[in-house]
């Protein structure tokens, strides 16, 4: 077996644009879309923040998460199984593992995901916890939408939420005028 660097990323193609796949020994940490070299960068300086080290480009660990990904973007995969390792808070952690329960073509609200947790009266924590969430598609925030059936806040953008949800045959309501980012929370279709 290979050694790999402590913090390493790469980055991906995928139909939605470049996809940083970050991680350390203990399991992937970053998952993000790219809109530019600034952005790279910024997913870079997170994981040296979360992992003490630079990470170094290292497609050979990324491995396993860009084929996976490719895999999910190709309709060939519905679930990820990969090792994770993200940083947060308990009740972060907590919300981001309710999420990785709402599975491939079906979505969740956030009080749906606030009963989850055991806080009923927390959607709005909720909500925060899922803005936060550094593994996405792994850990699926673009599944969570409004109450309603409508589409909110995701921090790739509602195009890219959309897509995935397209992707996944989930239907949903259109966006609210102006909303283009944000965080994201779960309902059943």
């Amino acid at each position: 077996m290979r050694y790999f660097n402590m913090s390493y990323y790469d980055v991906i193609d995928s139909p939605l644009g470049s996809v940083l796949i970050g991680g350390s020994a203990a399991g992937l940490q970053r998952i993000h879309f790219l809109g530019g070299r600034r952005d790279e960068e910024d997913c870079r300086a997170l994981l040296e923040r979360e992992t003490g080290e630079a990470p170094v480009r290292d497609p050979e660990a990324a491995a396993p998460a860009a084929e996976q990904l490719r895999a999910y973007f190709a309709g060939e995969r519905e679930r990820f199984e990969l090792p994770l390792a993200p940083r947060g808070t308990m009740f972060q952690r907590q919300v981001w593992d309710v999420l990785s329960g709402v599975l491939f073509g079906e979505t969740a609200t956030y009080g749906e995901v606030a009963r989850g947790v055991g806080r009923p009266a927390a959607a709005r924590a909720v909500g925060a916890a899922i803005g936060r969430n550094p593994l996405w598609i792994v850990v699926p925030c673009h599944r969570i939408i409004g109450a309603g059936g409508a589409l909110t806040g995701y921090g790739g953008g509602l195009n890219r939420k959309a897509w995935l949800l397209d992707h996944e045959g989930v239907h949903y309501s259109p966006p609210s005028t102006g909303d283009t980012a944000g965080g994201a929370a779960p309902a059943r279709r």
